[in-house]
């Protein structure tokens, strides 16, 4: 691992963890081992570190989330419900104080750099094409005319909110009845597919 990526990778663990404000560069230096000429050799400032750190997040969706999530599911649907357990699991490991690390940025950040913005706002897009990916693929179990881009971008939010709201409430109920509600959302919509068009 070279020092550049030895650095993003400990500034990704501390953002989570503590938040970017609350984040030094000394705990930057300090978790990486690396020293501060070396940091600022690749980022010159704070703000070009998060710009890296969203990067390697926006870069790194297949390896790092989507492929974990969906090893051993083939179908479409069930990969969606399969990627929701997986932010589920880290709730439950971290006894609901987990949060989305995307997510807690886009709130924290009340008012990013345009290409902090930019960033935050390629990696929602990426999760929410995966997921768009997932429901062309179910293909014809979906009524003809789906708004997929926009059932994606609602998929997105019942994850968010149900992760915030397990977080404040430590809770797991909260994220589960959001999820449930989505099963049955789209259950509705594939019946829906399997009727016959009116006459």
């Amino acid at each position: 691992m070279d020092t550049r990526q030895r650095i993003l990778l400990a500034a990704m663990d501390l953002f989570w963890a503590k938040g970017f404000g609350s984040t030094s560069i000394s705990d930057i230096l300090s978790r990486s081992q690396a020293n501060s000429g070396s940091l600022y050799h690749f980022f010159p400032s704070k703000q070009d570190v998060l710009v890296g750190v969203l990067e390697m997040y926006r870069d790194g969706i297949y390896p790092m989330l989507l492929e974990p999530a969906w090893e051993g599911v083939d179908d479409p649907i069930e990969r969606i419900f399969a990627l929701l357990n997986h932010y589920r699991g880290s709730l439950l490991e971290t006894e609901c104080t987990y949060g989305c690390p995307i997510g807690s940025l886009a709130l924290e950040l009340h008012e990013p750099d345009p290409p902090v913005r930019a960033l935050l706002a390629a990696n929602f897009n990426a999760w929410t094409a995966a997921i768009r990916g997932l429901l062309e693929q179910a293909g014809e179990r979906l009524p003809a005319g789906t708004d997929l881009t926009g059932l994606s971008e609602f998929i997105l939010t019942t994850m968010e909110g149900g992760v915030m709201q397990a977080r404040t409430h430590l809770e797991i109920g909260y994220f589960d009845r959001g999820v449930a509600l989505l099963r049955q959302h789209l259950n509705l919509l594939m019946e829906s597919a399997k009727k016959p068009a009116a006459a």
